[in-house]
């Protein structure tokens, strides 16, 4: 009877997915080929640790589970068999020990992807992995054969299983651009369109705005949109907003633009303070201040903050300086920011859509395409950041990889049938 040994499974893309799916395959046995078109592997995965690397997140199961919306319950058996508390002990056994950050997040102590990498790719080269770098799949001939273009011209690779990880379609120069979406779709695969997720949009700021407060943070406020508001900080971009507070709440702003061309974002300034209380401190006697020296002493308004109330009352082609104390208290809780578009999908953190989930099977496998399994982001998910993304990647990788070694031992227990 045949061994997993004697199959090569290929794997094209080398980030967290497809390097998990390897780590996986080869510990099952398999005779494994990672292909990566980039001149190194994991570029991508070394940009999300610059600020520190959020492997994962603490919070309980069925809460991490609905942070993937739609997608949760074609993700749930990945991440239920690569659950949070695993993905902490398998980079302990990399030698890099975890930490708990105080929102729930999960880092290494490093705090670096940099010593990760080096330590999984140490691994896999040990176990055997063959890694062939510059190599840009194109696709499959006609001869059913994996289609690369390299620095030595066309080839041709045979594999018994394969499993594609090429990534989404944001931060391209690192790797994912999403070319695969061509080569899928001309095999008959369903792609819903990939689009930005986890990224900033666009404003119409005034060039006095944008001049003045390019760079700058919102801090400590609260953003609102379609019954869902979420705590954290944003930044002033040339073209509108970015950060975290924005990226949590990117899925349903970048749908209303979709369908109406724009949406009207609330941002509460001092969020801890009542609308009341707001009031009642504006309603002290100003004196000689100016405007802008009254609201930074008397609710600690930051000049960027400032600088937003102006923006909004001049849209309205109202007086900032002639609103009184209610008018402005209401104001500095629900700043309305008109988002007119999302900013582009190559500066996005992440990227929705991709393959569609009807596509495969339970195991991850095209439905159309026997032994060609699919994971990570090219599939059709999305999540805010925190550690889901890199959680769901790991997962569906593992969760390919296993998939591969099922079916790779269904061939072999196939072909020992007949050989009898």
């Amino acid at each position: 009877m045949p061994a997993i040994s004697d199959f090569h499974v290929a794997i094209v893309g080398a980030g967290p997915a497809g390097l998990m799916a390897a780590d996986v395959l080869v510990q099952g046995g398999a005779h494994v080929t990672l292909y990566e078109r980039m001149p190194s592997v994991g570029r991508k995965f070394l940009l999300a640790g610059r600020g520190g690397l959020n492997l994962t997140h603490t919070e309980e199961l069925p809460r991490f589970l609905a942070r993937y919306g739609a997608a949760t319950p074609r993700l749930r058996a990945a991440i239920e068999a690569l659950p949070p508390e695993a993905l902490r002990a398998w980079a302990q056994g990399l030698g890099q020990d975890t930490f708990v950050g105080s929102s729930g997040r999960v880092f290494p102590k490093s705090f670096k992807t940099s010593p990760l990498l080096r330590a999984w790719l140490r691994r896999l080269d040990a176990a055997g992995v063959a890694f062939k770098l510059r190599h840009h799949w194109l696709g499959w001939d006609q001869a059913r054969e994996l289609s690369f273009e390299t620095p030595d011209g066309p080839l041709g690779v045979h594999a018994d299983a394969m499993v594609l990880a090429l990534g989404g379609a944001s931060w391209p120069r690192l790797g994912s651009d999403g070319g695969w979406v061509n080569a899928l779709g001309d095999a008959g695969i369903a792609i819903t369109p990939l689009r930005p997720a986890n990224c900033g949009f666009v404003v119409n700021w005034s060039d006095v705005f944008r001049e003045r407060f390019e760079g700058e943070p919102l801090k400590r406020i609260e953003l609102s949109f379609g019954g869902q508001s979420v705590r954290g900080e944003a930044i002033v971009t040339r073209q509108g907003l970015e950060g975290g507070g924005i990226y949590a709440l990117s899925a349903p702003l970048r749908e209303a633009i979709a369908i109406s061309g724009e949406a009207v974002l609330h941002i509460a300034l001092r969020p801890d303070l009542a609308v009341a209380e707001l009031q009642r401190r504006l309603e002290a006697p100003r004196n000689k201040q100016s405007l802008s020296t009254f609201l930074r002493k008397s609710v600690n308004l930051s000049p960027p903050a400032i600088g937003l109330l102006h923006e909004a009352v001049a849209s309205t082609a109202g007086r900032f300086a002639e609103m009184d104390a209610a008018g402005l208290a209401a104001l500095i809780n629900a700043v309305p920011v008109r988002l007119v578009a999302t900013a582009s999908l190559e500066r996005a953190i992440s990227t929705a859509g991709g393959v569609a989930f009807e596509e495969i099977d339970d195991s991850f496998m095209l439905r159309r395409h026997p032994g060609v399994f699919v994971a990570g982001e090219m599939l059709d998910w999305e999540a805010p950041t925190g550690g889901y993304l890199l959680q769901a990647s790991f997962a569906t990788g593992a969760a390919a990889a296993r998939g591969v070694l099922d079916w790779l031992a269904g061939h072999a227990r196939d072909a020992a049938e007949l050989a009898r």
